[in-house]
């Protein structure tokens, strides 16, 4: 995905290779990050595959994290753009805040969903944000381009968690690489299951412990699957795709726009 946006959001057909780099860099900064969140969801596989913990210790998981992102810290220097290497330092703070916020929930209800938006836009969008605005800020001066580009990745990052969240209620185990109802066996209230507690109010006392009781997960997602909730949080993530959408088509048309356009239409059919 990162390929395409780096020539979409370029005004240079050319792709540079500092450009490049950012791919790479991001996909480091992703892997680590994924490496890390294992070890504290105490995850045995990711995508069908044990995960690093799970085959070497938790111990060498957090160092083979922190070596993967170094590595990308050393690659990110060698850039030589200092804002470019402001913009994705940004990612890694968000990171470490979303998984802060991810620790906690809400006691006031109507806090609940701005603080679950604010989890997803630090811990998925902004990784996606801030790598479509450096590779705009190295292929085109224009601060108005940078803009449209972190704009674009930041709608189309949240869309893309959304649909996530729902596939957790939707896709079975085998197509997601992990179980079913896997965000509410960690204690997670993802959008369909905020949405799902406008019909049932019950879902708030198993939101707050957590789903932590016996029965507690197997009770939620039975009420999820009653209501609209994936229905609406599908909605949700097909109004920031066009949102996504607005904001790229401020861009000259060009192939690659296109392709970008035509990626939002992938995040929302994904099944895995």
């Amino acid at each position: 995905m990162l390929t395409t946006i780096i020539a979409g959001v370029s005004h240079s057909r050319e792709v540079l290779a500092s450009q490049r780099s950012i791919a790479l860099i991001i996909e480091m900064i992703h892997t680590a990050s994924l490496v890390h969140d294992d070890v504290i969801d105490s995850s045995d596989s990711r995508r069908g595959k044990n995960t690093v913990n799970h085959l070497w210790g938790e111990r060498k998981a957090v160092l083979a994290g922190d070596y993967i992102l170094s590595a990308a810290s050393v690659a990110l220097a060698r850039i030589g753009n200092n804002t470019v290497v402001s913009v994705l330092c940004q990612v890694i703070e968000d990171l470490v805040r979303g998984e802060f916020l991810q620790l906690g929930s809400k006691e006031d209800e109507n806090e609940r969903f701005a603080h679950y938006l604010e989890k997803t836009f630090k811990k998925t969008a902004s990784l996606i944000a801030n790598s479509c605005k450096a590779v705009s800020i190295l292929g085109c001066p224009d601060p108005k381009v940078h803009e449209i580009a972190y704009q674009y990745g930041k709608n189309i990052g949240i869309a893309f968690q959304l649909i996530d969240d729902v596939l957790d209620f939707t896709a079975c185990a085998d197509q997601l690489g992990k179980p079913a109802a896997a965000d509410l066996r960690l204690g997670l209230a993802t959008g369909p299951v905020l949405f799902a507690c406008q019909q049932f109010p019950e879902l708030n006392t198993l939101i707050m412990r957590r789903f932590s009781l016996p029965g507690d997960v197997e009770l939620a997602w039975q009420y999820v699957r009653q209501s609209d909730g994936v229905q609406q949080a599908t909605y949700l993530a097909r109004r920031y795709c066009h949102e996504a959408i607005r904001e790229i088509s401020k861009l000259q048309p060009s192939p690659e726009r296109d392709a970008l356009i035509q990626l939002t239409e992938i995040v929302l059919t994904r099944d895995k």
